[in-house]
């Protein structure tokens, strides 16, 4: 009798553990777009009930885990490759950002040009007495291999070279690198004579790093609408045709209203704000 009991406590109780199971949207890649993701995935969680996990794997990895099924959504902070557009595959901008050149902020050095930064990279420029600065070694860091920033940054400044007729980074192997935006103002902000580049949404008002100007233009919001800050790249979510309702619902809303001013808020540039 005790057994029958018990089974008919389950089988009452089965429908309620159903009816409170939560809906997840999963989504990976970028860890630029991760930081204006995670924002976007609370404020949506609170709205809807639908969970939103995020995880900040390199845009590479993002890509493949979105093909592959394996998250329901990918993020890049960069143009897919024409091997990685699938006739099954949807992509949608979201946002623009600027990459930002970074310096500590008690390095007196106010603006690069765009040749100075190549030579930097390549180790040929190695002393900031060269570019107006102090005498002291430029201590250079980089993104790792997966990183869709550092991707931009090299297209965007051809820091790329063909060697045995394959295309590899032209930036000096010796450079620093970190992963994530936030290793990289870490560790610009723990040394004086550093240089970098991240997303320039993360550059904040904490002031624990400073942007220089490129070519003699800031880089800042106006100066990417008009095009004279070059150092550009797009925010792109990527998903496959047939992925869950959900997934498509919260795409849905970073195209909206309240998911775009969220983007402009956190230092990015919506798509209204791109075409206005």
């Amino acid at each position: 009798m005790k057994k029958v009991i018990g089974l008919l406590v389950a089988i009452a109780l089965l429908p309620v553990a159903v009816a409170s199971a939560k809906t997840t949207v999963t989504i990976a890649g970028s860890t630029s777009v991760a930081n204006v993701m995670e924002v976007l995935g609370e404020t949506y969680q609170k709205k809807t009930g639908t969970e939103v996990e995020v995880q900040g794997i390199g845009s590479s990895a993002g890509i493949v885990a979105a093909q592959n099924g394996t998250t329901m959504l990918g993020m890049s902070s960069r143009e897919l490759e024409n091997s990685e557009l699938t006739d099954d595959v949807q992509t949608t901008v979201i946002a623009h950002d600027g990459i930002a050149v970074v310096i500590n902020k008690s390095n007196p050095v106010e603006n690069l040009t765009v040749e100075e930064i190549k030579k930097i990279y390549r180790n040929e420029i190695t002393n900031w007495k060269e570019v107006g600065g102090e005498d002291k070694p430029i201590v250079v860091v980089s993104r790792d291999a997966s990183s869709g920033t550092r991707e931009e940054f090299e297209k965007i400044l051809g820091l790329k070279r063909i060697v045995n007729n394959i295309e590899v980074s032209d930036i000096f192997p010796r450079a620093q690198v970190a992963n994530g935006n936030g290793m990289v103002k870490t560790l610009v902000a723990n040394n004086i004579y550093s240089l970098a580049y991240i997303s320039l949404g993360s550059v904040d008002d904490d002031f624990t790093v400073k942007a220089v100007k490129v070519d003699g233009v800031a880089a800042a919001d106006e100066n990417i609408f008009s095009g004279e800050y070059k150092l550009a790249r797009p925010f792109i979510i990527l998903y496959k045709s047939n992925v869950a309702q959900p997934a498509l619902d919260f795409v849905n809303y970073l195209m909206s209203d309240e998911g775009q001013k969220i983007i402009s808020e956190q230092g990015y540039l919506s798509i209204k704000q791109s075409h206005d």
